[in-house]
């Protein structure tokens, strides 16, 4: 990969951190590790110098990196891993970055990095009007209009927190393995949960993305993304396509604008 631009995009979210490495108009590698909002800098470096040991590549090679972080904590310690294993530009998505985008939402400054990469990514790949289904820690919904605009977006518990939830606040309830049944009514405790988490989040989603269309007065693609996305997405009778690697398309979309 000598002599080829190298980007290190990272996206740190609540519950996972998804790495990858692109050169060469692909993605070379991208890896997801646990999100631990204590992590020192050595620790990471630790982290990802196995990683790119395994893989073989060598860090000086990187010129370009761009973080995403929804953990404020762990958006200082990534650009300091950055600088430490490298001599590459850093970018942080944040105020002041261009996206490319429009943002018509009363409080810009309020939209997490991860719902910014997810619309760059969607609008550059698909096309707008799109709405980003992310099935995450949250399920988000983040909607870009015909016009290009970022028009605003839902926010509610994601799957996993969803069961959570559930399985701490009601005493005669265990928990169960997060999928689906084979049919939607219940014959047993156990069904009848998970037709509940499964189903019952792509019935959220679904009935979330009609009500948006209704309002917009037009339809949308609509795609899917995050690292719960396997679990319901087949299930949302809305969603089109499915894409786990949108949030670094669009970091990298991003990195592309800043380095013109």
């Amino acid at each position: 990969m000598t002599g080829r631009t190298v980007l290190l995009a990272i996206d740190v979210g609540n519950t996972q951190t998804v790495v990858g490495l692109h050169a060469d108009g692909r993605w070379i590698s991208s890896w997801r590790l646990a999100t631990d909002s204590a992590c020192t800098p050595d620790e990471l470096e630790v982290k990802m110098n196995d990683f790119f040991t395994f893989h073989k590549i060598d860090v000086t090679i990187i010129d370009t990196v761009i973080i995403a972080s929804v953990v404020p904590p762990l958006t200082s310690a990534w650009a300091n891993l950055a600088r430490m294993i490298s001599n590459a530009r850093i970018l942080t998505v944040g105020p002041g970055i261009k996206t490319g985008l429009s943002v018509g939402i009363l409080h810009p400054h309020e939209l997490g990095a991860d719902r910014i990469a997810n619309a760059v990514g969607a609008a550059e790949l698909y096309g707008a009007p799109v709405i980003v289904v992310d099935f995450g820690t949250a399920t988000n919904l983040d909607v870009v209009t015909a016009e290009g605009v970022y028009k605003g977006g839902v926010i509610s518990p994601g799957i996993a927190t969803s069961a959570d939830a559930l399985f701490r606040h009601a005493a005669r309830l265990s928990a169960v393995d997060l999928e689906a049944p084979a049919h939607a009514l219940g014959t047993s405790t156990l069904t009848a949960v998970q037709s509940g988490l499964i189903f019952g989040e792509a019935a959220k989603v679904d009935g979330l993305v009609n009500r948006i269309w209704n309002e917009l007065g037009y339809k949308t693609k609509v795609i899917a993304t995050g690292g719960l996305m396997d679990l319901v997405s087949r299930y949302c009778e809305c969603i089109d396509e499915s894409n786990g690697m949108l949030t670094l398309e669009g970091l990298r979309v991003i990195a592309q604008r800043n380095l013109k």
